[in-house]
């Protein structure tokens, strides 16, 4: 297609998208925009877009296909100025927003002038962050909800042809169902996680050795609560309706389990665990989710000098990336010291293979 695709906003997942537009349709003009000019040069530099602008108002109305790769609030104001502007009839108009009822009331003030709208949310993220971390294969197999509340298929037919090239899963759903779907499994996890954290944190004061053994599983299981703050304060927000009925539903629960608790009700106790043990043993392993995956690898190695490097070793021989890698001193629930982190499944599953055949390390994934 040789049209002209406008990305405002090029970190992680505007570059991504770019170069999978890029890659996808050759033909067509890349321009970029940020307000970071030294991410405006990596981009360039990279081959992600074709040119830069100085202006959103300048790039805007050249543009066949606009993405609106910003904060949320930003794009509130985006969408307004875009309003005003003489763009072209026949634009699509796309955001990566991961809260979507406040952008679609945006929205309405692109549809009274004529433009066309549909709301975007690429479930996907990396360890990494910025236009240098952009990827092609970062949105493949992940979900990619596109929002469009009055049903214009022509314009969601348009759209994923523009995305053909991530391999992404789209999914087509309403503004409210996006926003309570991915507050469930998305925005509350974030609360909870920040909020276990916080507990441990004021425990540790008068404890000092819960600091050291959050080192193993909890760890793991709250790493979320590290992700940006300002992103996530300004998610709550913008979808605090949703997160404030289920943190009265979670409320609720909590107070159900403190009374089975104190009445000694051991069967339901019982039932607690299980029922959840029972939902997420049936949660899928192989499709990417709301919250971007971690592929760890446990290696229960002995405590000697040069193992680790013995073990980066092989994996360098073999030339597989790792992105991370830890020792756990403590870890109640598997006997994994050595924790190697990868980018995505099929290292992991190299990494396993080449640790396996070269040493007697017992090996964990989980």
């Amino acid at each position: 297609m040789k049209e002209t695709v406008f990305i405002i906003g090029l970190g992680l997942i505007g570059g991504s998208l770019g170069k999978n537009i890029k890659q996808t349709y050759p033909d067509c003009r890349i321009i970029g925009y940020d307000i970071k000019e030294n991410d405006v040069n990596l981009a360039k530099a990279l081959g992600i877009i074709d040119e830069s602008t100085s202006s959103i108002e300048a790039g805007a109305i050249e543009a066949d296909f606009i993405i609106l790769s910003t904060p949320v609030f930003q794009t509130k104001k985006i969408i307004q100025s875009l309003s005003q502007l003489p763009l072209k009839r026949d634009v699509l108009i796309t955001d990566t927003g991961s809260t979507k009822t406040e952008i679609m009331k945006a929205s309405t003030a692109l549809k009274e002038q004529g433009f066309t709208f549909i709301g975007g949310h690429p479930m996907a993220g990396s360890h990494k962050s910025g236009v240098t971390a952009a990827k092609t294969l970062l949105f493949e197999n992940a979900f990619y909800i596109l929002v469009e509340d009055e049903g214009n298929d022509v314009a969601i037919q348009k759209i994923k042809k523009w995305l053909k090239g991530t391999k992404a899963n789209v999914i087509v759903t309403s503004a409210k169902e996006h926003d309570y779907v991915t507050g469930i499994i998305s925005h509350f996890p974030h609360l909870i996680a920040a909020a276990l954290v916080r507990q441990a944190a004021n425990e540790s004061i008068e404890y000092p050795l819960a600091k050291r053994f959050a080192a193993g599983g909890f760890r793991d299981i709250t790493r979320i609560a590290s992700s940006n703050p300002y992103m996530w304060s300004e998610i709550t927000f913008e979808n605090k309706h949703v997160l404030l009925m289920l943190l009265e539903k979670w409320q609720n629960d909590m107070n159900r389990l403190v009374d089975i608790i104190k009445n000694n009700e051991n069967e339901s106790v019982f039932d607690f665990f299980k029922s959840a043990k029972e939902f997420r043993d049936e949660l899928p392993q192989a499709s990417k989710g709301a919250i971007p995956s971690y592929y760890d690898l446990y290696v229960d190695i002995p405590d000697i000098p040069g193992v680790i490097s013995e073990i980066t070793g092989y994996l360098a021989e073999e030339r597989i990336s790792l992105t991370n890698i830890r020792i756990v001193e403590a870890r109640e629930d598997i006997y994994g010291v050595l924790v190697i982190s990868f980018q995505n499944e099929q290292d992991r599953k190299n990494a396993y293979n080449c640790i396996k055949k070269r040493t007697a390390y017992d090996l964990y994934l989980i």
